[in-house]
């Protein structure tokens, strides 16, 4: 079947940059001619002035083994070093790393000296603990200061760790220990969510429970930070308490150079069937890329910005834009354990005004359910600290691009809309906010030294105006280093369709608008052949929301009898329209809006009217669930969502 994705769904509004905010910007054009002149050049100098080098370079890109890419390979770093020692060393230890909120609203501040103490002294339990250079270590925690330290106490060891998000069960944690082979798990007796102090050492006792048939599990000790009170089961011979251990431990600990391709973490993207699929990160590449990408994109001044990346540390974006792009470019910035709606819909916003966040990193989905409650809520606020605004995460629509630009930037903030993968490491595509000429929804131009194209199923470019498949088509710092263990799999999964042309597949569609800029269309599974038409869910999706009634929708492809598949989305109201209008007849007038924006080919053939949409706590929607009701199947497996219960919900309102 072709791979060329039919373009429906126009976009007309532009944003040029303030002049102010263009002459004052970090990254500047001459950026993308520096790339094209010589991108290994270009990559090489990114890296010798952000990162402190222990042993310098002189190779950088080993592409003699495709798709096994090596970056910086002769040289050696410290990742953690470069994230805390050197700007201790430099005369920033009194800066704040990082402004604590808890979601009881307990509050710490922890300047880069006091992190990089704990850091070492965490560093050093975990070498009593035997884990060494090349061990992996498991971590399974809540938002809270102490899964950073953790994160980059093993960092500094030379080790790799497998941070699990807390919300996954205990056998997908046990499944994800297994498949690394951790030597020891970092965990929490619970964390606080919704106002309620949550579990999570029963699940890692359960995931390390008695495997039977002489399986013996890898793990040889648990460290456990106290943070909710919780009574919990305890193994004397294999379990220690975090505040026992790190307390007394020594603060003197002198971070060892490693090669630039030490393995510096294994994260596994979420799929509930199968085995879990482990994609393996190294130290030099990625942390250049984390870095430029955080300065360049976000335009960060460190001596001044509060950045604020809302995503969990469980996923590869608090990897990389909570932790390592930004603790190494010496950042400020808040990191909060909650839910934004907790005690009551407003706490982000709250939190953007007592801490002056002046860059705020966010999720489509969670700008779309602040739509839904309203714009009253942040305009009780003081914003006026906000600078820059960031998405992420997935495609976001026009009209929630124009809500976080007018409602939470006051109109007049830049907007980077950006584009990349647990697999990319880094964003790929975006806007340079002091450069480009923004458009809403669109994520417009691949980073400086990053080669992105839109070809059809046999490789060939589709050219300006079309649509087709999102590939990466030269190798890049941040880039995966295979799949932990199964190395056929990572090329079947990521290199096998454009073997030919050494193209990475990303599993996204993609389109090039006039001007070349592009267009993200969702995963190609999820695009929908109707009457021989290849539409994208995101496109009929922006059209829906574009409604003045809607406040976000999911899209999905059914079977059809007559048209091979069909459209049906699932509808959420703004609470302002329900209380003027409500709900009734509603569902046909967003038909007939459809048809009239796109055209009768994306008209939806059903349109349910909900109160939630099934999400994980990444934000993601999870539309494969959607076709299973949309199909009338039993719904799949749920325990990635963010609420198990929407599903019900959902069923009981289409039925």
């Amino acid at each position: 079947m072709s791979q060329q994705i039919d373009h429906v769904f126009d976009e007309n509004r532009r944003f040029v940059p303030s002049e102010e905010f263009a002459a004052n910007a970090i990254a500047g054009p001459e950026l993308y001619d520096e790339a094209a002149a010589d991108r290994e050049a270009f990559w090489a100098k990114q890296s010798r002035e952000l990162i402190d080098w222990h042993k310098p370079f002189t190779n950088v890109l080993d592409w003699s083994n495709p798709p096994f890419a090596k970056w910086f390979d002769d040289g050696e770093l410290n990742v953690a070093y470069n994230c805390l020692d050197r700007h201790v060393e430099a005369g920033r230890g009194d800066r704040v790393a990082f402004h604590f909120e808890g979601e009881p609203g307990d509050t710490r501040t922890i300047t880069y000296a006091q992190l990089t103490e704990e850091v070492k002294r965490v560093a050093n339990v975990l070498t009593d603990l035997g884990v060494g250079r090349g061990d992996r270590v498991a971590i399974y925690l809540p938002m809270i200061p102490e899964a950073v330290a953790s994160l980059l106490a093993v960092a500094r060891l030379g080790a790799a760790h497998s941070v699990v998000f807390g919300g996954f069960s205990a056998d997908s944690l046990r499944s994800r220990i297994d498949d690394a082979g951790a030597k020891v798990v970092i965990t929490a007796d619970g964390g606080y969510r919704k106002g309620k102090a949550t579990s999570l050492k029963p699940a890692v006792d359960q995931a390390l429970a008695d495997r039977g048939d002489g399986e013996q599990a890898t793990v040889q000790n648990v460290l456990v930070v106290k943070r909710t009170g919780q009574d919990v089961d305890w193994n004397d011979e294999r379990d220690i308490w975090w505040h026992d251990a790190v307390a007394t431990a020594s603060a003197e600990h002198e971070a060892e150079a490693f090669p630039s391709e030490n393995p510096l973490f294994i994260l596994y993207t979420s799929g509930t069937t199968g085995k879990p699929k482990g994609i393996l990160h190294t130290s030099g590449g990625y942390l250049t890329q984390a870095a430029f990408t955080h300065r360049s994109v976000f335009d960060l001044r460190p001596e001044s910005d509060v950045f604020w990346c809302t995503a969990d540390i469980g996923w590869v974006t608090g990897h990389s834009y909570s932790v390592y792009g930004p603790l190494a470019n010496g950042a400020t910035q808040v990191l909060y354990e909650g839910t934004p709606e907790y005690p009551e819909p407003g706490r982000w916003w709250d939190i953007i005004e007592k801490y002056g966040v002046t860059i705020f990193y966010t999720a489509p989905t969670a700008v779309r359910s602040f739509m839904k409650q309203g714009r009253e809520i942040p305009q009780k606020r003081d914003l006026s600290s906000i600078r820059l605004l960031g998405s992420v995460g997935e495609p976001i629509n026009p009209e929630a691009w124009m809500w976080f630009r007018e409602v939470i930037g006051a109109g007049d903030v830049p907007i980077v809309d950006t584009w990349w993968q647990t697999e990319t490491g880094a964003i790929m595509i975006s806007p340079l906010p002091g450069v480009t000429e923004t458009k809403p929804g669109s994520a417009q131009v691949a980073m400086p030294g990053i080669a992105i194209d839109v070809v059809d199923e046999k490789g060939e470019p589709v050219g300006d105006g079309a649509g087709g498949l999102l590939v990466v088509t030269e190798p890049w710092p941040s880039m995966l280093r295979g799949i932990w263990g199964d190395p056929d799999r990572f090329v079947d999964t990521y290199w096998k369709m454009f073997a030919d042309k050494g193209y990475y597949f990303a599993g996204d569609g993609a389109r090039k608008d006039e001007d070349g800029d592009i267009w993200l269309l969702g995963r190609v599974d999820d695009v929908m052949n109707v009457s021989g038409h290849r539409l994208s869910t995101t496109e009929i999706e922006s059209a829906l929301v574009a409604h003045e009634a809607t406040a976000e929708a999911a899209v999905v492809g059914a079977n059809d009898e007559t048209t091979g598949q069909a459209v049906v989305a699932f509808v959420i109201l703004k609470e302002s329209f329900l209380k003027q209008h409500g709900p009734e007849g509603l569902a046909q007038d967003l038909r007939t809006w459809v048809g009239a924006q796109i055209g009768p080919i994306a008209r939806p053939r059903d349109v349910f009217i909900v109160n939630e949409l099934p999400k994980t706590r990444s934000g993601k929607i999870m539309r494969r669930l959607l076709r299973d009701v949309a199909e009338g199947r039993e719904v799949g497996d749920t325990q990635t969502l963010a609420d198990t219960m929407v599903m019900s919900a959902i069923t009981k309102q289409v039925k």
